[in-house]
């Protein structure tokens, strides 16, 4: 049975249908004036993802039409956040500075038309004389001759004029009832170096102006965008419609991604990495791809994640713990096991020979036995998780506790005995009875023990830090911030906690980036920046309910 179509493809199988098209052609177009973050992988999915659904092409294409705060390391930082995905563009990829000629001509057609002039009202006049649902903009100069306009325009061009000094505005209704179709300026003086042209050009054309040229000069058919551009399809429209381009790509809008305790907003994002909160664009606890690849999730997690949001026409608040079980999902199958002790209490057997080692085979997967095995040797000295051990046990504890059994995970079931304390009150050590004809998890008839506990063997660990973490804001839903506050207001204080941990010995061949199950804790990864350091991914369950 063939899949749900989602309202795009729908559109795409009408204009196929119609004859309208051949072959689909969509493109991704970021600005390289910072690192992408999942909110525009749900854009890259769907640009991407048509294109291959309807085996067509995708191009990716550097929207640098704005010179500000643009640089060749961005563009490199989204290469691979791409390719990371999955996801590949050929030989299709463009700057949007790359059209800066064409974008000249179109202009100088538009006025040659009478269809577009230059006009000297400041940003704040421009703002002033706007009007409202009642009264149309004014614009003093709308009705400048043509050839004023194309003298002054190449002027500007020549760069005669400071900033701010003229606009190029394109000529269509004041008194339209979308604001943007209000003589809306479609080119700026920016005396500004560029980061691929330097300073050959000092205007430079608008987002509104420019994208649909580029979109309709590569060939592409459908140009998707987030909702925002809605209102702003109208201009596409009359762009397309009134300079002499070659093709005529259409413009469809979908809601963009909203997740809970998560703000997509390269401006908060920019803060908090200029203002020192967060350790860079790559902090794990940062929503941006490359943050979140240092976390340890996997691209084709979040690819799943974008696949069971889904394409959808109306705003809506998707909940993190979506995209915390896909990458669960998917490290549960491939995730190595491993022990990790985070909070360490040493525990001496009593009863075992002081120079006696064993060693004990643990499945690396116990699910998939392709995955093999590996040696942890069992000695007299072993630390187990200060959780799983309590002075005064709550209702239905079956952990360790005074006069106690528990079950070693793969060893053998110890018995509480003395329990040493520090000065404090807090617990030193403890001493245990092991029960030797218990080893290797065997059974004892008649027995019942309820509880299994990890550890390890103080001669087969070494330290790690082991960071935990949590969301980065603890406002639910960043859509309902407060008049009075700002996002960092509600930046979670428990957002990183460092511990300094026992993990396994094994864990010493790790490479950056690997990715493993600690048993009973949840899934970790070698950082890919500071030695012996292992990232919290995601728990083993879903754990806001705790």
């Amino acid at each position: 049975m063939e899949d749900n179509k989602n309202f795009i493809e729908e559109i795409i199988d009408s204009d196929i249908a119609e004859g309208k098209i051949e072959k689909v052609h969509t493109r991704f177009p970021p600005e390289p004036n910072g690192y992408l973050h999942i909110g525009h992988c749900k854009a890259l999915a769907i640009d991407f993802g048509i294109a291959k659904k309807y085996n067509g092409l995708c191009n990716l294409r550097m929207d640098d039409t704005n010179p500000a705060k643009e640089d060749t390391e961005y563009v490199d930082a989204i290469k691979e956040d791409i390719h990371w995905l999955g996801f590949d563009w050929d030989d299709r990829f463009f700057y949007g500075s790359d059209y800066f000629e064409k974008d000249y001509e179109y202009a100088i057609e538009l006025i040659n038309k009478g269809l577009a002039y230059v006009c000297e009202l400041s940003a704040d006049d421009m703002e002033k004389y706007r009007g409202d649902l009642s009264h149309p903009a004014i614009s003093p100069w709308r009705d400048r001759p043509i050839e004023e306009s194309l003298d002054l325009f190449r002027r500007m061009k020549d760069g005669e004029f400071p900033d701010g000094k003229y606009t190029l505005r394109a000529k269509i209704d004041l008194a339209s009832g979308n604001f943007w179709m209000r003589d809306p300026v479609i080119y700026r003086i920016k005396h500004m170096h560029h980061h691929r042209h330097g300073d050959k050009w000092c205007i430079y054309p608008t987002y509104d102006f420019a994208h649909p040229i580029q979109d309709a000069l590569e060939g592409i058919t459908h140009s998707l965008c987030s909702l925002e551009f809605e209102i702003h399809r109208p201009l596409y429209n009359w762009v397309i419609e009134n300079v002499s381009v070659p093709h005529t790509p259409r413009q469809i809008e979908f809601a963009r991604l909203n997740i809970t305790n998560t703000v997509l907003s390269k401006r908060f994002l920019r803060l908090m990495v200029e203002s020192g909160r967060v350790d860079g664009w790559d902090d794990p606890r940062m929503p941006t791809l490359c943050g979140l690849r240092r976390r340890g999730y996997t691209g084709s997690a979040i690819v799943d994640f974008c696949s069971r949001v889904g394409v959808a026409k109306a705003n809506s608040l998707v909940d993190i713990r979506l995209l915390e079980a896909c990458v669960r999902d998917e490290l549960n199958e491939t995730a190595p096991r491993r022990v990790a002790v985070l909070n360490p209490i040493r525990v001496i057997i009593d009863n075992y020979p002081e120079d006696k080692e064993e060693i004990f085979e643990l499945p690396n997967h116990p699910q998939h036995p392709e995955m093999g095995t590996r040696e942890v040797k069992f000695t007299k000295n072993i630390f187990i998780d200060a959780d799983d051990f309590a002075l005064v046990p709550p209702p239905k504890f079956f952990r360790l506790k005074p006069e106690g059994e528990v079950r070693l995970m793969g060893a053998y079931i110890v018995k509480c005995g003395d329990i040493v304390l520090n000065d404090d009150g807090t617990v030193k050590e403890i001493h245990c009875t092991a029960d030797l004809e218990t080893g290797n998890g065997n059974p004892v008839d008649g027995r019942k023990i309820k509880g299994t506990i990890h550890w390890l063997s103080e001669a087969n660990c070494y330290d790690a830090d082991v960071v935990l973490y949590e969301n980065l804001l603890t406002l639910e839903d960043p859509s309902k911030l407060p008049e009075d506050k700002e996002y960092t207001d509600f930046l979670n204080p428990d957002s990183k906690t460092v511990k300094r941990a026992k993990v396994e010995a094994s864990l010493k061949t790790a490479k950056p980036g690997d990715k493993f199950q600690f048993v009973r804790m949840g899934y970790y990864c070698l950082d890919t920046k500071n030695e012996n350091t292992f990232n919290s991914i995601v728990p083993l369950k879903d754990s806001k309910g705790k």
